[in-house]
Parts: C-alpha cells; sequence; structure tokens
C-alpha cells in the first residue's frame, strides 16, 4: 500500500504495509496490533499489524532503554501499541521473502501500550499450516475474525469495486437516489420482512426486496438515469450464496433498449473486474432462454467447458426400454450427455453424478459405457452398437440420459453435467467464462399455476401481446440475466411503462381489479402520469466480490453476515423483546412461537 501525507496522525505517521529497503535509515512513528511476538531472552521480535499487512519491530537493550525493554516483554497477542523507531535492514539469512516488508524491520526505540487485549478466543496470528477456527467460533467472535487477512482484503476490494461503479455510472451521467428502507409490502417472488408501525397501531412497513418500483417511479419523475448500491431484504431459506440482507447495484434508465443495457452494463463489469485482476473481454457472448435451457439445461450455464445436452429422442424411441417408451409416450424426450473418455469413470463416480441430478428432484439417469466390442449400463443393455453410434458414442465415451418431461429433465441433465465436468477435469479449461441470457418467459407456469418468471414488470416482446390471454406460457419478456461462470451476477429487462398492459400481465397472474389496486395502484399511477419506455438491471454486489476473491460463501464478503438460520451471532439477532414493547407495538406472541 502506498504511503500519503492523508495517513499521517497523532498516533502514527504512516502505515506498515509500505516499508521497503529504500527506508532505511528512516525515522518511522507506526501504529497497531500485536500480531506475534517472540521473546528470544536479550531481544524481543514483535509482528506489528495494521491493515495495510506487517511489519517486524525488534527491541534490544543497545537501542532501547530498559523501560521499552521491559514493556515489550510483557506485551500480548492483539495488544494495541504506537512504536517509533528507525528502519533497517534485516540480515539477509534473516528476511522474509513471503512478506511484502520482509526485508526491513524497524528497531524501536520508543513503545506506548494503547491498549491491553484479552487473550483471544479465536486466534488471528495463524501458521500456514494451522485450520480456522470452526466458523460458528469465528462469526460469534467476529471482531476478531476481522482482523484476519483474508477477510480485509475482500472487504477492501468489495469497497474499490463499488467505488469503480460509482465512478463509471456518474460519468454516464446517473445519478445516485436513495429509496426508502421503510416501504409497503408487494410480492416479489419472496416473503417479507414485515417493521411494526407504533404510530399506526396495527399496520406494517414491509423492508424493500429491491427498489424495482421506486427505480421505476423515477424514471416517470423524469430522473432519466438512476442507480443506487442498495441494501434489500428477503425472508427466505438461507444457502451459501444468499443472505437475508444483501447489497445491489440497482440501475435504471429511460428511452433504453436492451442493447443499451447490456452494452453499458459490459463496460460496468469489464471495469470491476478489471480491478479484482479478472479477465473481461468485450463484448460477452448472448444466448437466449430457450436456447440455454435446450444446450445446457440451465438458464445460468457455466460455459468454461464444451458440454452440450443433445436431443436423442427419435434415435432411442424403438429401442425395448419401458423407462423411454412410456415417458416418450407420455409427450417427454429423450434428452443427454456424450462423455469423450468418460468410460474410464468408476461405477461410484457415476453413482456420485447420478446423485446430483437426484437432488434436483428427477427420478435417475440412464447411462451407457461404451468399450471395444461391448455396451454396458442401466442405458448399455438396451442399445446395440448401431444405436450407440447413431447419438453419438465412440469407443471409450459415457452416455447420461435422462427421460421424461424437460422441466424435470433439464434441471437433472444440468446438475450431471457439472458433476460430469468436475470428475472428467472439465471445469478448468477456460477460466472465466461470461454469457448474457436474452429473452426469459414472462411467467413460469406449473400445474396450471402462473408465476412471474423475474417480477411483474417485464415488458412482453411486442409479438407476444396477443399470447397474454391465450397462451400466457408462451410470452417472452425483453428480459435479461448476466452469467459469470455458471453463477448468476445480475438481472434486468425492459419495463412495462403502458398502465393497461401492466393490468392485463397482473390479471394473468391471478389478481383481480381490487388486489391490483390495493398492491400496486400508487405504481399505476405513476404510469398514467406519463412514462417513457425504461429498464435496468440489478447486479449482486456480495455474490460478485465472492466470485472475484474465490471465498467458498458469501459470509467471507459481508463484515457482519448471518449463519444459514438468519442469525447475528457476534450481536446475537435476533432477540425476543419485552412486553411493554410488544404493547406499544400492538403485537402479541402467542405461546406456539417457540424458540429454534
Amino acid at each position: 500500500m502506498s504511503q500519503t501525507k492523508a495517513e499521517q496522525t497523532q498516533l502514527r505517521e504512516r502505515m506498515v504495509g509500505g516499508l521497503r529497503s529504500q527506508d532505511e535509515g528512516t525515522n518511522v512513528q507506526l501504529a497497531g496490533w500485536v500480531h506475534r511476538r517472540r521473546d528470544l531472552g536479550g531481544l524481543v521480535f514483535v509482528d506489528l499489524r495494521d491493515r495495510s499487512g506487517l511489519i517486524q519491530v525488534s527491541f534490544g537493550p543497545d537501542w532501547a532503554n530498559e523501560e521499552v525493554f521491559r514493556i515489550a516483554h510483557d506485551l500480548s497477542h492483539e495488544d494495541v501499541i504506537a512504536i517509533e523507531g528507525k528502519v533497517e535492514l534485516r540480515p539477509e539469512a534473516s528476511q522474509n521473502a513471503d512478506l511484502a516488508t520482509g526485508a526491513v524491520e524497524v528497531k524501536a526505540t520508543r513503545i506506548e501500550v494503547l491498549s491491553n487485549a484479552k487473550t483471544p478466543a479465536i486466534p488471528v496470528y495463524r501458521a500456514p499450516e494451522d485450520q480456522l477456527s470452526a466458523e460458528e467460533l469465528r462469526l460469534q467472535h467476529r471482531v476478531l475474525d476481522l482482523r484476519r487477512s483474508e477477510l480485509q482484503a475482500n472487504l477492501i476490494l468489495r469497497h474499490k469495486l463499488v467505488l469503480t461503479a460509482r465512478n463509471y455510472l456518474d460519468r454516464l451521467g446517473f445519478v445516485e437516489v436513495e429509496t426508502p428502507i421503510l416501504t409497503k409490502a408487494t410480492p416479489e417472488g419472496a416473503r417479507d420482512y414485515l417493521v411494526p408501525s407504533r404510530v399506526h397501531r396495527g399496520e406494517f412497513y414491509a423492508l424493500p426486496q429491491s427498489p424495482q418500483l421506486y427505480k421505476q417511479i423515477l424514471m416517470v419523475a423524469g430522473f432519466d438515469r438512476y442507480f443506487q448500491i442498495a441494501r434489500c431484504f428477503r425472508d427466505e431459506d438461507q444457502r451459501a450464496d444468499r443472505q437475508p440482507e444483501f447489497t445491489q447495484i440497482d440501475v435504471e434508465a429511460s428511452f433504453v433498449e436492451p442493447d443499451d443495457i447490456l452494452v453499458w452494463m459490459e463496460g460496468l463489469v469489464s471495469a470491476m473486474a478489471d480491478v479484482a485482476g479478472i479477465d473481461a473481454p468485450l463484448p460477452f457472448p448472448r444466448m437466449t432462454w430457450a436456447d440455454a435451457m435446450e444446450r445446457f439445461g440451465s438458464d445460468r450455464p457455466d460455459l468454461r467447458f464444451n458440454l452440450e445436452i443433445q436431443d436423442w429422442t427419435q434415435k432411442t424411441k424403438d429401442i425395448d426400454s419401458h423407462i423411454i417408451q412410456s415417458q416418450i409416450k407420455a409427450g417427454g424426450r429423450v434428452r443427454g450427455l456424450r462423455l469423450d473418455g468418460g468410460s474410464q469413470l468408476s461405477r461410484k463416480q457415476i453413482e456420485t453424478i447420478e446423485e446430483r441430478a437426484k437432488d434436483t428432484g428427477a427420478p435417475g439417469l440412464l447411462w451407457a459405457k461404451y468399450n471395444e466390442g461391448s455396451l454396458s449400463g442401466p442405458l448399455g443393455r438396451f442399445l446395440t452398437v448401431e444405436t450407440a453410434e447413431a447419438i453419438g458414442l465412440r469407443v471409450g465415451d459415457l452416455a447420461i440420459a435422462a427421460a421424461g418431461p424437460d422441466r424435470l429433465t433439464s434441471p437433472a441433465l444440468a446438475a450431471a453435467r457439472i458433476g460430469a465436468a468436475n470428475a472428467l477435469g472439465l471445469a478448468h479449461e477456460r477460466e472465466h467464462s461470461w454469457l448474457w441470457v436474452t429473452d426469459f418467459p414472462v411467467f413460469d407456469e406449473e400445474d396450471g399455476e402462473l408465476s412471474a418468471s423475474h417480477h411483474p414488470f417485464v415488458m412482453p416482446h411486442q409479438d407476444d401481446f396477443e399470447l397474454l390471454e391465450t397462451d400466457p406460457g408462451a410470452v417472452r419478456g425483453t428480459a435479461y440475466d448476466l452469467v459469470y461462470n455458471g453463477t448468476e451476477f445480475g438481472s434486468g429487462s425492459i419495463r412495462v411503462h403502458q398502465p393497461e398492459l401492466q393490468r392485463r400481465i397482473l390479471r394473468a397472474l391471478g389478481l383481480d381489479d381490487v388486489e391490483i389496486e390495493e398492491k400496486f395502484g400508487f405504481l399505476l399511477e405513476a404510469l398514467h402520469a406519463g412514462a417513457p419506455p425504461h429498464g435496468g438491471i440489478a447486479l449482486g454486489l456480495d455474490r460478485m466480490v465472492q466470485r472475484f476473491t474465490g471465498s467458498g460463501s458469501l459470509r467471507d464478503v459481508i463484515a457482519f453476515p448471518k449463519t444459514t438460520a438468519a442469525r447475528a451471532l457476534y450481536e446475537g439477532a435476533p432477540t425476543r423483546i419485552g412486553e411493554s414493547e410488544l404493547k406499544d407495538l400492538a403485537l402479541q406472541v402467542t405461546t406456539s412461537c417457540k424458540r429454534e
């Protein structure tokens, strides 16, 4: 880290991480934490840490007086100290090539203990061979965990990415506007966090799942180009890549078409990726949702490796397999993956791939190994050599297939594709893969029930307007997702700006006119005021930082995260509240509510 006058304070004149051999002979005043202390009797060595790095500080009788030496001898891990001394070169044999400051040390002539620390509940200093403490314990002692250089580096990168985004969008004429945190509950696909009102007893605010409606209203208000580093809240079950509160880079613009948003966002993401040292060559490839589902079984395909799903229905329709015959007769298809050299996989490896497919709700997979002169496996025993070669198999290959409706086979084969790529080492053919997935359906349909694929405000393709009442499941939307290495980074669309078209979409979702007015009346009123064509996107900041840093969990890139049970272990939230507070809010906790 470069040193500047901005780093100077009364207690330190610079941070420790920038000291180098060219600083030899310089008197410095430093402050930080005792990362490690080594007492050799006649000499005491302290690794002094601040967020810029480490520096070795030495205390010896030849240059430090007796009192300074005594204080150094009594230091404990994580004590906060200020020191003064001279920068000198370390003997060549004791230089640390793994440390940016490893060529120098500071010979301290003065020390002041600014704060004593009790014995840390979890270690901040770890030898390379030491394991991290259990995550739950680290979250309970997050103030210590956050002193780890890995987490500090993650959060510093997060800061730089946000700064890059703000500067980039500002240059394009976007204006940052804050939208309300206490707002109205609206159906957006997840449960709302509700906040009771003390003033309006019996009524509730909701924490926003996104600023979606507000940013559309800002477009109607004439702000033209808006962005916000927005805090969002969703009361849903947690996973490693989900948190109940999260941050998104929220963008909206007027008088735009999809290409405008996609090109702007490519520039933004490329600039952010460059800060993180990630390759993001422009332009990003594009693929329709229908094509992605057909070829990869997923609307967020990982394209770091070349492996596509193939339709084998016609080539297998006559084989003597009850499963295949019954599924084709019921209107399903036979689709599968050809794994080049896959016959080397063991039965256990194939079963592991199959388990991934079953986790998606599929009943199972069929597979066939094609070795010299023989076919084996649950599918292989029904195949002739001619049929095997007709579906593209060569000697040494493995076929993995699923038979049934696409809604079951697509996610199963998508999971099998990832499992097979891992088993065969295909996932590292390319390090970075970027993709726009476009033309999502406006509605998802399951068991005759419609729900919004993205949200209810996506503009349908003009050619599909007439299908809204007759075949809503076939309506394509002007929606787009940004995918990086199989992870959705952002989702957006062109919005409906015509109030009557918006009503038709809400009616297709099963809302009557009374419900529409109750839930979305303020949006429709805004659209009636004269709304420009507009659209935007929201990029998930937490997820971007996680993927850019290679962290295993979102909790490693958020300062104070929640657990998978949505608990904040450091501060101890959520908690029960007292009877008087409940009374003020006109609330009552029933006896059926039990602690987890």
